[in-house]
């Protein structure tokens, strides 16, 4: 056999004494030269030992885009090995398959591979012996130790021809070498044989990316140190991509402040502009160029989205070259793409150079085409992008999304979106949308004007004859809606109704707002309503909140545990009662990816005034374990911080009055606003009162008389007074009126209040007992509804009165046992507030034998507790009230029931038991049995 041998190349890369191609010129020395590693090359060992597989298996793909780091990579490695490595840069590909196979030959020859004069070399640039490549393919196969062949750039090779020959020496070569292909586009190979044999081994542009710790050792190398989540931003806008990164940090070393560079640089400014400008813009057709300037616009598309942009039909074909050639257009699965975000930035920055104002009309076209096939959020913020507020608000009010500018996780989003819009265009969309933001903020001055121009003109559009335009739209370029679209306004036009009747107290509009909600309800597709279930669950709510100010205690609580019980929702289910959007793991720039369901937060809010209800029908135990899951679902997760002011936050400060627990009261009144706090929408007249009210109980047991009728006097803006909010308000003025001696004031007070509301009927009496007419009082005790079964607070209370008008009237035997009876009541809920202001004769009364050891502990100092301090251990409250089906359950489990007995009594399941075991243990607190048992009976609730 005949060992080649080479001259010493010049200056200009040729070998004047070698062999030359089949067009006589000499062979240039650097298409066979590994590539030299550059000083701020970072070495990546992950991708080392995927690399040292390859002479495991007869073909090696690196294949990834422009600048991804395949070529030093491979160089990296290639350098390393002990074998010979025979290396080709593959740019003579295009002058013809003889051309080609003459450099491949020589490589292996300068690599050191022997091969007989036998074997020849290609005669003509245009095509090679079959025989040539037939006798290449047994030498080598015949080799002891296989040789490593690196072609790079071997997306250069677009014949077939020479990838089928290629193949065949590989094939027929058997181990005798080991073939590394780097290049940036599939290569034209049956890989799918060698994927099913087992016989190849692949790097792609997944595995090249940069990780975390790689990005920062390699800004390391540049002398910049950036902190964790610095480099996490870097690399989500980068890509990872190696080009990307290491022309950043060049740039940044050049910088004054090289941190705040790499967080703002704008990428067409840089030499990443230049860099994919010249590696892959203009490397394509003018009309593949103009697709990627035109879909710069757009986080992700399909063809379909992009064919509505260029105004063509070839996006599809195109797309899919351009992915297959790793062109930086990344494929999302189910036909959708997005571009490489340092891509994106600069084709954007080069479709308004070329086209100034194309970019709005993009924008338009982008929202019209996702109006029909498209999810609502990027439909919106393409609108918004071209200014079309008419679509941008069209689109919301008639996909009956507008429940979403008022709660959820979309709400501030939606808002941010929407604050750019002005005082034009006028439609009922816009206006809807405006009276929203406004209302949302408790703006009625704002919002009503909207609202009624709103509804004045859907309701012309909808006595308009069948040919005419409906009106929810007005510009000229925008199709007329579809009736779905009208009924959808019409409805959310009824929901905001319902929403300024409950801020301005006028439960009478709201019930008639609801009503007709209800009626619209029936023209709304149901697919809309099942995408939107905040809007059903605001009508509740805000209906509830209208009659618990109204006083209607029981319709209230209708509305409110309809939207509490229906809010029960995993976040899975929640999930899927959203219309499907086109499928991608791609998450785009919506305003939000929903964590939580879209009524969680109206469920957290309709919880706190369940609260307040329980609060009100003199129940603080369970006010109290209302409030507290109203909070917990709030993720109040920490708990050093206090939540801030709402319903949920009012009620446990009113219950820690009660028990009075004044300094406790007082941090929650004083508590900071906290933005995942419970709070219901501004100038809401039920927190209004409520703040006022718990305000002034709280000065009132402070002793602050004078500061507690002026709190208890302020103003709550309402067109109907709430007669609970009256109620309240005079008994807390009467009692200032009680301390400060005027008995005849806080009687009068209390018995001008329409209606017969038991604590103001208590209250009254015991001013009529301190004014010294113990016959009125038992009159008005006598007015509490008989049959009625009162709360705890109410009981307590109007025990004390009958025990302190038992002693008016001499009867020491009723006044001792009506005192115990207050005391067990109040114990369970520790009450103490009711004996405080009780009056002095009651003291002299609990440090009696008979009722201290009942008062001991919780009331009066216990015997080991000398400083005053509740001797008794109090059982922390539960996180939420038991279902009526786990009260169930665990009444039989008290009485030693098996679960298969219980299952048996209740005619369901065992697994349907175990279900409300385990969610009664999590809201017990407990995880046995006997400890549920212990702790329900701690509670009252067995």
């Amino acid at each position: 056999m005949v060992v080649t041998t080479m001259g010493v190349p010049d200056e200009t890369g040729a070998d004047p004494l070698g062999t030359a191609d089949p067009c006589g010129d000499p062979f240039l020395r650097t298409r066979f030269a590994i590539p030299t590693l550059p000083v701020t090359y970072l070495r990546r060992d992950r991708l080392l030992g995927h690399l040292d597989l390859a002479p495991r298996t007869p073909l090696t793909v690196v294949g990834g885009a422009a600048g991804a780091g395949k070529t030093l990579l491979v160089a990296d490695w290639a350098a390393t090995r002990r074998t010979p490595v025979a290396w080709l840069t593959a740019q003579m590909a295009d002058k013809g398959r003889g051309t080609f196979w003459a450099y491949l030959l020589q490589a292996l020859r300068l690599a050191g591979v022997t091969l007989s004069a036998e074997v020849g070399l290609p005669a003509e640039a245009g095509r090679v012996d079959d025989a040539l490549l037939t006798r290449l393919a047994a030498e080598l196969s015949a080799r002891e130790a296989p040789v490593t062949a690196v072609i790079d750039e071997y997306d250069r090779v677009t014949d077939p021809e020479i990838a089928d020959q290629l193949e065949f020496v590989l094939r027929h070569a058997d181990t005798g070498v080991r073939l590394v292909l780097v290049t940036r586009t599939e290569p034209l190979l049956p890989l799918h044989r060698y994927r099913a044999a087992g016989a190849v081994t692949e790097i792609r542009n997944d595995e090249l990316a940069f990780t975390p710790e790689e990005a920062g050792d390699l800004l390391a190398l540049h002398g910049i140190r950036l902190p964790p989540d610095e480099i996490g931003a870097l690399l989500a806008r980068t890509r990872g991509w190696a080009a990307g990164l290491r022309l950043s940090a060049l740039a940044a070393q050049g910088e004054r402040d090289p941190r705040s560079y790499l967080k703002e640089f704008e990428a067409d400014r840089t030499t990443i502009g230049d860099y994919l400008i010249a590696e892959v813009l203009r490397r394509q057709r003018a009309e593949t160029q103009d697709l990627l300037l035109r879909i710069s616009v757009l986080d992700r598309f399909c063809p379909a989205l992009a064919d509505a942009l260029t105004g063509r039909a070839d996006a599809e074909l195109i797309l899919t070259a351009l992915h297959r050639e790793n062109a930086f257009v990344e494929d999302l699965g189910h036909s959708w793409f997005r571009l490489h975000p340092l891509f994106r930035e600069i084709l954007r920055a080069h479709l308004r150079a070329r086209h100034p104002g194309l970019e709005t009309e993009l924008h338009r076209r982008a929202a019209a085409w996702l109006r029909r096939h498209g999810p609502l959020v990027e439909t919106l913020e393409h609108a918004a992008a071209a200014g079309d507020w008419a679509a941008a608000a069209g689109a919301l009010v008639g996909d009956l999304a507008l429940g979403e500018l008022l709660t959820g996780p979309r709400a501030e989003p939606l808002a941010a979106l929407f604050a750019a819009m002005g005082p034009e265009p006028r439609t009922p969309a816009t206006d809807l949308v405006r009276a929203a933001r406004a209302l949302s903020l408790g703006d009625i001055d704002r919002g009503l004007p909207h609202l009624e121009r709103a509804t004045r003109e859907l309701e012309d559009a909808t006595n308009r004859p069948a040919q005419e335009p409906n009106g929810l739209t007005r510009e000229p370029h925008q199709e007329q809606p579809e009736p779905a679209e009208t009924a959808a306004a019409r409805l959310g036009c009824a929901l905001l109704h319902v929403l300024a009747a409950r801020l301005t107290g006028s439960p009478a509009r709201a019930e008639a707002a609801a009503h007709r909600a209800e009626e619209l309800k029936q023209e709304v597709p149901g697919r809309l309503l099942d995408r939107h279930p905040e809007l059903t669950t605001l009508l509740r709510a805000h209906l509830g909140a209208a009659r618990l100010w109204a006083g209607r205690f029981t319709q209230a609580r209708a509305a409110l545990t309809a939207v509490t019980d229906h809010g029960r929702t995993t976040p899975a289910a929640a999930a899927q009662v959203r219309a499907p959007e086109p499928a991608s793991p791609v998450k785009t720039r919506s305003p939000v990816a929903p964590e939580r369901p879209s009524t969680a937060q109206v469920r957290e809010e309709c919880l706190a005034h369940l609260a307040l209800l329980d609060h009100l029908d003199g129940h603080p135990g369970r006010a109290e374990r209302k409030a507290l899951a109203a909070l917990a679902a709030a993720d109040h997760t920490d708990p050093s911080v206090l939540p801030g002011i709402g319903p949920a936050t009012l009620v446990l400060a009113a219950v820690a009055t009660d028990r009075d627990e004044l300094d406790r009261a007082e941090a929650l009144v004083d508590a900071p606003l906290d933005a995942a706090a419970v709070r219901p929408p501004a100038r809401d007249p039920v927190a209004q009162a409520l703040h006022a009210l718990v305000t002034a109980r709280l000065l009132l047991a402070r002793g602050d008389t004078e500061g507690a009728l002026e709190a208890a006097d302020r103003t709550v803006v309402a067109d109907e007074p709430s007669p609970w909010a009256e109620a309240h308000a005079a008994l807390v003025a009467a009692g200032a009126h009680l301390a400060d001696g005027r008995p005849e004031l806080a009687v009068k007070l209390l018995t001008e209040l329409p209606g017969e509301d038991p604590l103001c009927l208590v209250g009254a009496a015991q001013a009529e007992l301190a004014a010294g007419r113990p016959g009125h009082a038992l009159d008005l005790l006598d007015r509490i509804r008989p049959g009625h079964t009162p709360g705890p607070l109410i009981a307590v209370r109007s025990a004390l009165a009958e025990a302190e008008l038992a002693g008016v009237e001499g009867d020491r035997e009723a006044r001792r046992r009506l005192v115990a009876q207050a005391l067990r009541e109040a114990r369970r809920d520790r009450l103490r507030r009711p004996f405080k202001e009780a009056g002095p004769w009651l003291r002299p009364l609990l440090a009696t034998p008979a009722l201290r050891p009942l008062a001991e502990g919780w009331l009066l100092p216990g015997a080991g507790s000398p400083d005053g301090t509740p001797a008794v251990s109090e059982p922390p409250p539960m996180i939420e009230e038991l279902s009526g089906r786990e009260r169930d359950v665990l009444v039989r489990l008290a009485e030693m029931m098996s679960t298969e007995e219980i299952a048996a009594d209740l005619f369901v399941s065992v697994n349907t038991v175990k279900t409300h075991l385990k969610s009664a243990y999590r809201k017990l607190g407990v995880n046995r049995r006997h400890d549920a048992v212990h702790r329900a009976r701690e509670l009252g609730l067995l």
